[in-house]
């Protein structure tokens, strides 16, 4: 009994092995070429932009929540559906 599950622990360890080194090496390389990356550029907007825009898409998210609730408000009732037998 105890030779079986020895079997089975060496037959996953021989069997997930190439897996692990496999990993290891896509770490490396991953952490290589994130080393070698230029720093992200910085932000360039200004805070007048930024409350203008934010104005502007107040404006039409409020104007499109109207325009959702009118067509709710107006909507035709939609018919039942027929019982299925």
């Amino acid at each position: 009994m105890i030779n079986k599950y020895v079997a089975m622990g060496l037959g996953a360890l021989l069997a997930l092995a190439p897996v692990a080194v496999v990993s290891q090496a896509q770490a490396q390389a991953a952490t290589d070429t994130t080393a070698a990356a230029p720093a992200a550029a910085a932000h360039t907007g200004s805070h007048s932009r930024h409350q203008r825009r934010k104005g502007h898409t107040a404006g039409h998210r409020a104007r499109a929540s109207a325009h959702h609730q009118h067509k709710m408000r107006h909507a035709p009732a939609k018919p039942a559906e027929a019982p299925k037998s």
